[in-house]
């Protein structure tokens, strides 16, 4: 389960970059300082959205795309400051070599070292890894016994399925999305805690009040210009 620091330490962050737009906005107001000439500055937003996911607990993947968001920030930021010439001829290749790191590293990088009790005696999977990039991916799990997972959908979508499915106790689910979407169907006696960070995105939970059955699914992790829904 996330530990409370790295959830702080995100929210700190965000709360940090909104107090600091709206100071800047009052000082602008108040004719001390000449913003609008700063918001040419805004790529510092990528900046901070990436050391926000870096900052916590989240996938794999979200570290390599809060790498990523570091990086463009600063690229772009450079070429406000005529430092360095970038164009959106030169972003979009940089992108594609981004999304095919991405890929590699979540096929081969590490943390990819099979995980105990992958399966239960039907053969059902009770940890999922689910990666959707420029695309859909639709998966049902029936698993009696499920532990979790990882998702990551960018640009692209995932729909998993868990409404046949059980937990023992407690589900540790890490959902990491960018300019995509994340939907969840749970069992009606499953009580979901929603731990997840939005950026310029969304968290819902539009489940039935569920009996206290005992299981617990966590969802954890960052929604960046995309959504994560769970329902029964």
């Amino acid at each position: 389960m996330e530990t409370r620091t790295n959830r702080a330490s995100s929210q700190v962050i965000l709360g940090l970059l909104v107090i600091g737009m709206g100071v800047l906005f009052l000082l602008d107001n108040l004719d001390i300082l000449d913003f609008h000439r700063a918001i040419g500055f805004w790529p510092v937003v990528f900046v901070a959205a990436g050391a926000i996911v870096l900052s916590g607990d989240g996938p794999r993947s979200g570290n390599v795309t809060g790498l990523a968001l570091i990086a463009l920030g600063v690229l772009m930021m450079l070429g406000r400051l005529g430092l360095f010439h970038i164009s959106w001829a030169m972003i979009w290749p940089l992108l594609l070599i981004g999304l095919g790191g991405l890929i590699l590293y979540r096929t081969l990088g590490p943390g990819r070292v099979a995980r105990p009790n992958m399966v239960d005696a039907s053969g059902d999977e009770t940890v999922v890894d689910v990666v959707a990039i420029l695309g859909g991916v639709e998966r049902r799990v029936r698993t009696q016994t499920f532990l979790g997972g990882e998702i990551t959908a960018i640009m692209g979508g995932c729909a998993l399925d868990l409404r046949e499915s059980s937990i023992l106790k407690e589900a540790v689910l890490n959902v990491f999305t960018i300019w995509g979407g994340i939907n969840i169907k749970v069992p009606p006696d499953w009580t979901v805690v929603l731990n997840g960070t939005p950026l310029m995105g969304g968290f819902s939970e539009k489940t039935a009040a569920a009996p206290d059955a005992g299981k617990r699914l966590v969802i954890r992790g960052y929604a960046i210009m995309g959504g994560v829904e769970v329902r029964n």
